[in-house]
């Protein structure tokens, strides 16, 4: 028998770590305001929904202004004080390894959460919670075993480049992957010895302010990591503007990411931006149609197609496209049956975040003005086959497939965010290469076939920051992360993003001794002397 999603809550509510019914705002700053000058007033709050059943989860306070402006002069006055930014890579390595050891402990739990706040099924979330641990464990390691370098001068000085940290950044995260994407940016950020504010999706904050909890009991010193909740328009614009924010990073949609480039732009500070995706998936026709047809299924469905790299235009090699269809439509049929509960631990999908998001994806379809539809393509009501559970108390949306769209229509280019793909087929190599490429986004591609040279040969012509061959959605911390186009700029994981969270610096010194010296370094003495 499973216990309720209701259940569920109040068992972790019991164990006193994990979920309150409403998030208050960080006692550093109520002892800070009860010392001002200023009034105090009532915070605005954010009601967190499950969207699958549409119950309030909890409440959350949102950041005022007066809030967001004391995190940043928390954070910075934090950086100032070296208790982080100045302390041993060693020091910072075994913090980040304690919370990778804590936040392990956590695992099934956050998983839970995760589920309550997003919809989505409980078996993805236990999946992709495990994998949280690697991220911190990863930037840990590169702390302990990465080198700086000596590199050569003229004369007898000793050049050695240093990296430091940029000061306060801010890093915006969506609603798709709240915990998973925030620690995407959050362990090299604190690897390199930064202090972080983090402004969560208003949707799905609560597994990130949980985890914040952790961080004090690895050791991270108060005010290096800060959670802001709030609103993108009003919150998240003031904290990217702010003059002390020496990085933006975000995860967002490309509209979004424009707007707050400009603005950091602005502040000459540094971003890093993933945006959209429309990722193609090429399907040739040496391709293992079953292990195409599960691939596809995973790119397109996993997370109800709320990831930028959902495989949304899928190309088939003419030859092959009547099998592949029959079995992929088969394998829909099936993800659609078994949806349900996303508490139930063999429910295949869940919902959409919301019924703004829900009503948007079905204004597309209904709207659209070319292609058929072959599965799906309405709002899901009614009760689960599979458990009985009723869908029209939340947000669900079957796996839809659309045939025939015109490469200029809004489905064939616009972003969908939601369990919709469309269908075309290729003749050539060089015509499906050319249909993957026709998008203004470049994050993510397929490409399935078992040929070697093919292979190797389409996925460098494809313009994507992620191309997969024979499989989608592998993600490592060790492999950078990020697209081309209107997909972003920068790189997240790898040796890359530690980078991007701090800056090289030269110190150059001079090894001579003083008498030899004295003859060389005189510059006004008259006579000619090296320059530089």
């Amino acid at each position: 028998m499973r216990a309720p999603a209701d259940g569920i809550k109040v068992s972790l509510q019991r164990k006193g770590l994990l979920f309150q019914d409403h998030y208050r705002r960080p006692v550093s700053f109520v002892q800070w305001k009860n010392k001002s000058s200023s009034a105090t007033r009532d915070p605005e709050r954010i009601s967190v929904t499950n969207p699958a059943n549409g119950k309030q989860l909890c409440t959350v306070d949102a950041a005022s202004s007066e809030e967001v402006e004391w995190a940043v002069s928390n954070a910075q006055a934090t950086f100032d004080s070296g208790i982080w930014s100045k302390t041993s890579s060693i020091h910072r390595s075994s913090v980040l390894s304690r919370l990778a050891d804590s936040l392990q402990r956590c695992i099934l739990d956050m998983a839970q959460i995760e589920t309550l706040q997003t919809g989505r099924p409980i078996r993805e979330m236990n999946a992709q919670m495990a994998r949280l641990p690697d991220w911190l464990s990863y930037y840990a390691a590169l702390l302990r075993t990465n080198q700086g370098f000596v590199v050569p001068t003229q004369g007898k000085l000793l050049n050695y480049i240093q990296r430091v940290p940029l000061g306060v950044v801010a890093q915006i995260t969506p609603f798709n992957h709240p915990l998973f994407i925030a620690i995407k940016k959050i362990a090299p950020a604190l690897a390199a010895g930064n202090s972080v504010i983090v402004k969560p999706s208003e949707l799905t904050p609560i597994s990130l302010l949980e985890f914040s909890n952790l961080t004090q009991e690895a050791g991270l010193p108060d005010g290096v990591l800060t959670i802001l909740p709030g609103y993108g328009h009003s919150t998240g614009k003031q904290l990217v503007s702010h003059s002390l924010i020496r990085k933006v990073d975000i995860t967002a949609g490309t509209r979004t990411g424009r707007a707050l480039g400009a603005i950091v732009g602005s502040n000459l500070a540094a971003f890093t931006a993933e945006l959209g995706g429309k990722a193609p998936i090429l399907i040739f026709d040496d391709a293992d149609v079953i292990s195409a047809v599960n691939g596809v299924a995973f790119a397109a469905f996993v997370a109800s197609g709320q990831t930028c790299i959902s495989g949304t235009r899928i190309i088939i090699q003419d030859n092959i496209y009547e099998s592949f269809m029959t079995t992929f439509l088969k394998k829909v049929e099936s993800i659609t049956q078994r949806m349900g509960d996303p508490m139930n631990e063999i429910c295949s999908m869940g919902s959409i975040i919301s019924l703004h998001h829900l009503d948007r994806i079905d204004d597309m379809i209904a709207q659209r003005q070319s292609g058929t539809v072959l599965t799906g393509g309405k709002r899901m009501l009614g009760k689960s086959l599979l458990d009985d559970f009723d869908f029209s108390r939340g947000s669900f949306y079957p796996p839809t497939v659309i045939s025939d769209v015109d490469v200029s229509h809004e489905l064939w280019q616009e972003e969908i965010f939601g369990p919709v793909v469309v269908v075309k087929k290729f003749s050539t190599e060089s015509e499906g290469v050319k249909l993957a490429n026709a998008s203004k986004y470049g994050l993510g591609a397929g490409v399935w076939t078992q040929n070697l040279s093919r292979a190797h040969r389409v996925a460098a012509n494809i313009d994507a920051g992620l191309v997969w061959v024979n499989t989608h959605h592998r993600n490592d911390p060790s492999s950078p992360w990020g697209g081309m186009k209107e997909s972003g700029i920068g790189r997240e994981n790898g040796m890359e993003s530690l980078e991007a969270y701090s800056q090289s610096k030269s110190i150059i010194v001079n090894v001579a001794p003083p008498d030899e010296s004295r003859q060389t370094d005189d510059w006004f003495s008259g006579e000619q002397k090296r320059y530089g």
